[in-house]
């Protein structure tokens, strides 16, 4: 059995009702519901929240929301990892067995089936991995990266500046997209950023952090470019 869990708590500060907010026509999370169910991957698609308007817009979409989060797991320092793990014991605990479990977050709208189907594929075919989770590259050297102090600006590594662009290490982050994992790595808590782990590199184009209003407009504008350049192949 194969369980997809989206993390989709009701508050945000910097962009208030983020995860229901709409986003190019539909309810943000729309996006990461309809890509689950699209990838046909999952017996299960739960959304976690603790907000009845993010569940009745997750059950219009077709998700399930057998359970609104605990309190004490809807605050601004819960991490993702106890949130999984909550709603993977509440599955197992209804008699279910999830050899497999997806987080995907909420705020996803570019994640692609291609890419799930690909992360489920790579660490299902090798047993020494935990994790496949999405990443992509930085656009930019971060060896170069710069710091402001004093009103002046230094450099983070300065040995690496003079060095050219080809010389430096390529270097990824995470893409905040979706993060397969053995339903037993989960509830162990092992680090998904560990040698266990499986990185599913995405085109930047397909990346966009949304955690502030710049991101959402930002994002906004990638994803109509990207709508558009699919309707003109």
């Amino acid at each position: 059995m194969n369980l997809a869990i989206i993390p989709a708590r009701g508050g945000s500060k910097r962009i208030p009702g983020k995860n229901s907010k709409m986003f190019c026509g539909k309810p943000l999370i729309a996006y990461s519901i309809e890509a689950a169910k699209n990838s046909e991957l999952f017996d299960k698609i739960i959304v976690s929240t603790d907000s009845q308007h993010i569940a009745d817009i997750a059950i219009k979409c077709g998700a399930e929301v057998p359970f609104l989060r605990p309190e004490n797991l809807s605050d601004d320092f819960t991490g993702t990892m106890p949130v999984i793990q909550h709603a993977i014991k509440f599955v197992q605990e209804q008699g279910e067995a999830p050899s497999h479990t997806c987080c995907i977050y909420a705020t996803a709208p570019f994640l692609q089936v291609t890419a799930l189907k690909d992360g489920f594929k790579r660490l299902t075919a090798d047993v020494s991995k935990h994790f496949a989770f999405s990443v992509t590259s930085f656009p930019f050297p971060i060896q170069r990266a710069l710091k402001m102090k004093n009103g002046g600006v230094y450099p983070f590594s300065p040995q690496d500046i003079p060095k050219r662009s080809q010389d430096l290490e390529e270097a990824y982050h995470d893409a905040g997209q979706f993060y397969w994992g053995t339903s037993e790595a989960f509830l162990e808590g092992i680090p998904t950023f560990s040698e266990t782990s499986i990185p599913v590199v995405l085109p930047r184009h397909l990346v966009q952090d949304i955690d502030t209003l710049e991101d959402w407009e930002r994002a906004e504008l990638m994803y109509k470019a990207y709508m558009q350049s699919q309707i003109g192949e």
